[in-house]
């Protein structure tokens, strides 16, 4: 049975849909997390299941009861909001078991949870303290703590790290995928941090629009984009896009960019025709275009060097191709002349093929 349940869920402002006619399975004890772009939908989808926001038409479903219209205190979650919300004028400990105390929990229950709760955060020493006293992620912990006490099914996140700095961010993802590892607990976590979403998530559902372009696990993701946009959203740096035609080469299909042609044989292809032709889209992630200093026919690509990027360990390579660009990964030792003229090495195994029109994966 599915943890969550979203069947034909739709939400409208006025006018606007926000969310259309959407539908998501998300597994028991599965970490799912909502990653796109600002407006893309995914707090909103959020706000729904936790109960914040009435959907306009639609059913959700909480470990296999219809929570739709029930109050966000009655569907058995806990969630965690991008600020802090904890009451200044409590201690830590007076923050943790301020929910418990409302429902009229017995004393030795909320010691043990609120107990527990801390030992899990490594926030013991701070239970005296009020969130004035409290560093940024230290504040985060506590407001993940306010959540876990509430002992629920499900755990919603809803940009929890976006205002910390990139350390804090960094150390706090670290310890909620080992939160997720000991509790077991289905966690719904919203990001447009894709390298959150890469490293927490069990699967992801990438959004635009109020639409899930793709659900998978973060590897299918990375490397079987569904679509340009799911494409171009996922990795850093960017992928590679790169305008030509698939056109006859003997009795194999190949990819024409403004004159050259490279075999994509060894391309994985969807189940399409890649041998009808047509403009297309040629995707390929910086790491995996090599540069050679030898041309080999229908393998490599003549390319002129414009830039580099120095990244530490490695370098990014700014080339041209006629009037397009790409990058390239690179170690940063190996060097290359502005102007000069390289050859191009692309891994088919790992690119991706789009239609020029619907975007689409080929």
């Amino acid at each position: 049975m599915s943890s969550i349940s979203i069947r034909e869920l739709k939400l409208n402002f006025g006018s606007v849909e926000v969310l259309k006619q959407l539908d998501l399975e998300i597994e028991d004890g599965e970490f799912l997390v909502l990653l796109g772009p600002s407006g893309c939908g995914k707090s909103t989808l959020l706000n729904c299941i936790a109960g914040l926001l009435d959907a306009t038409d639609g059913q959700i479903f909480i470990k296999g009861r219809n929570v739709t219209w029930e109050e966000p205190k009655d569907r058995g979650i806990g969630m965690v909001f991008q600020s802090y919300a904890l009451y200044p004028q409590m201690s830590v400990k007076g923050n943790l078991s301020f929910g418990l105390r409302n429902q009229r929990m017995a004393r030795d229950e909320i010691e043990q949870r609120v107990s527990r709760a801390a030992e899990m955060l490594q926030i013991e020493a701070l239970l005296d303290r009020k969130p004035a006293a409290l560093s940024g992620g230290q504040r985060q912990r506590v407001a993940i703590g306010r959540a876990l006490v509430r002992d629920a099914d499900v755990f919603l996140f809803d940009e929890p790290l976006s205002n910390l700095d990139a350390k804090l961010r960094s150390e706090l993802r670290v310890e909620i995928k080992r939160l997720h590892a000991r509790l077991a607990n289905t966690m719904v976590y919203v990001t447009h941090d894709q390298i959150e979403a890469l490293t927490l998530a069990d699967r992801i559902a990438v959004m635009r629009h109020g639409i899930i372009q793709q659900l998978a696990d973060p590897h299918t993701i990375y490397d079987r984009p569904a679509n340009r946009f799911v494409a171009g959203f996922i990795g850093s740096p960017s992928m590679n896009f790169l305008d030509g035609n698939l056109v006859r080469n003997g009795s194999a299909a190949a990819f024409d960019l403004a004159g050259q042609r490279i075999s994509v044989d060894g391309y994985r292809a969807n189940g399409g025709d890649l041998n009808g032709g047509g403009t297309a889209v040629l995707g390929v992630r910086p790491e995996h275009v090599t540069i050679q200093a030898q041309s080999r026919p229908d393998q490599t690509i003549e390319a002129t060097v414009d830039i580099e990027e120095p990244m530490g360990a490695d370098s990014l390579q700014w080339l041209r191709v006629g009037d397009q660009q790409l990058s390239v990964r690179k170690r940063a030792d190996v060097q290359h002349e502005p102007g000069s003229t390289v050859h191009l090495d692309f891994d088919l195994a790992k690119a991706s093929l789009f239609d020029a029109n619907s975007e689409q994966r080929l």
